[in-house]
């Protein structure tokens, strides 16, 4: 072979490799450039999925605020009916008492057997 065909040969393959070389660094930004496309589109999924989730504890902690309001005037509901219960059955010892007609042995047992 001739020293100019060596000389060529070289040549046509140093070109065949620079553009090999620049083919793949192009296609190395293509795929750099579509993972940060999907790297943002993952953040705007996770901004999203993060308010939703806040929004979704914001009402579940309303929820249970309310709940506990209701929890604590069924309590206080209660006890207000427990002492007005207290206070008729006082005043119907009282009246038991006051009452010369009523056998007040009888009338305590008689409340003591429907009490349990």
């Amino acid at each position: 072979m001739s020293t100019t065909a060596i000389i060529i040969i070289v040549i046509a393959a140093i070109v065949i490799i620079a553009i090999a070389v620049a083919v793949a660094r192009k296609a190395q930004a293509r795929r750099l450039e579509q993972q940060r496309i999907t790297a943002d589109e993952h953040r705007r999924e996770a901004e999203s999925q993060a308010l939703t989730a806040d929004r979704e504890r914001a009402a579940a902690d309303e929820q249970a605020a309310r709940a506990k309001q209701q929890q604590l005037a069924a309590e206080e509901r209660r006890t207000d009916a427990e002492r007005q219960r207290e206070e008729a059955d006082a005043l119907h010892r009282r009246a038991d008492e006051i009452d010369p007609d009523v056998d007040a042995d009888a009338r305590e047992h008689e409340q003591d057997t429907t009490r349990r």
